[in-house]
């Protein structure tokens, strides 16, 4: 990977945020909920490294725990997406016939509407909160991943390894689980880690609308969501979580191009 310059890059964005975001809890940080109206709009100084936002709340503290609740929203939308469109992207492929139509015609019904707009429908459905987020988000991607896990399915199903596993006598199951997902797992890795990314970014714009993380926890969305107003006499109340969010995005973005070349993978949708 090291030798990959896209590999280089997104490791090298993605190894300092994520370590300050796990270590976020354990560092003597001010509380991030905390209040001080006497000190809101305060520069960014030695007390308040970040500066402080319109309650006061230290936006230090706020931004790197605000990490963890995005992170954790993008890794756990893309395990969804896994567990669900995995299974369904491996039966379609290996069955064919009207398996195979059934269930990508169910995914289509996913894939007509923009993902952003899929998640609110959903989340207008079960409600608004953290969990049914994080669940919307990992619905969204099911198809995608589904499509991808079934092109690849497609082009190994008919290989000597599987019809050796068949003259064996092995069961479906076993054929999915053992011969036919580790020949496709490297389609599979570089798009879970193009996901984690588009999974944050969209938990980032479902919390901006107030249905990801609810107040006063924070949440990079949510911050700057709340500093919209104070763009122009505060700007490091937006900056903050705005530029921790896009090297995020862009470290997971290009983690996968480089996991894609590296991977010689060619992603198709068939």
């Amino acid at each position: 990977m090291l030798q990959n310059r896209n590999a280089r890059i997104g490791l090298g964005l993605l190894g300092p945020m994520i370590a300050i975001v796990i270590v976020a809890p354990v560092l003597p940080l001010p509380d991030p909920t905390a209040t001080d109206a006497a000190n809101a709009f305060a520069s960014p100084s030695a007390e308040h490294w970040f500066g402080t936002d319109h309650h006061g709340r230290d936006l230090f503290a706020r931004t790197l725990l605000g990490g963890r609740v995005s992170l954790l929203f993008g890794l756990g939308s893309t395990a969804i997406g896994l567990l669900l469109g995995v299974p369904i992207g491996l039966a379609s492929g290996y069955f064919g016939g009207n398996v195979d139509e059934g269930l990508m015609r169910f995914m289509d019904l996913f894939l007509a509407f923009p993902s952003l707009l899929l998640a609110l429908l959903i989340l207008a459905v079960f409600g608004g909160s953290m969990q049914y987020a994080i669940l919307a988000v990992g619905l969204v991607f099911t198809p995608r991943i589904a499509r991808i896990v079934r092109g690849s399915t497609l082009s190994e199903r008919n290989e000597t390894y599987i019809e050796a596993a068949k003259a064996r006598g092995e069961s479906h199951t076993h054929i999915l689980v053992h011969e036919l997902l580790p020949n496709v797992k490297s389609p599979i890795i570089v798009e879970a880690s193009i996901r984690i990314g588009f999974g944050i970014l969209i938990g980032t714009s479902l919390s901006f609308l107030g249905l990801g993380a609810q107040p006063p926890n924070p949440d990079w969305g949510y911050m700057i969501a709340e500093s919209r107003d104070y763009l122009y006499n505060s700007p490091w109340f937006m900056l903050w979580p705005g530029l921790f969010l896009s090297i995020t995005v862009l470290g997971f973005n290009m983690l996968g191009d480089g996991l894609r070349d590296i991977l010689n993978v060619e992603i198709e949708e068939q």
